[in-house]
């Protein structure tokens, strides 16, 4: 497990034809977000995913069949959707 959590090289991953993705890295059959919450993803191309965001102690299981097989389809809101879950939850307790 810590060596799946550790990421892999952010400078080769940027070499990659994934420019939306800035800061990530791929190792192990998981993608790594480079956030500051060290989020990790195992992604299907229709949209299915297991995303693990170990500061806010949350996985998020997504099942998907997306029509277009890629998920920078899916991306520019699930992305987004998942961190400010993670932040919620972080900071639930604080906001009462």
């Amino acid at each position: 497990m810590q060596d799946i959590a550790a990421g892999g090289d952010k400078s080769v991953f940027a070499k990659s034809n994934h420019l939306e993705l800035e800061g990530w890295s791929y190792r192990d059959m998981w993608w790594h977000t480079g956030n500051t919450h060290n989020g990790f993803a195992a992604r299907g191309v229709h949209g299915q995913t297991v995303y693990i965001d170990p500061k806010a102690q949350m996985v998020i299981v997504r099942f998907a069949s997306h029509p277009i097989a890629g998920n920078s389809a899916n991306d520019p809101t699930s992305l987004p959707a998942y961190q400010a879950l993670a932040d919620y939850l972080i900071n639930k307790d604080t906001a009462l």
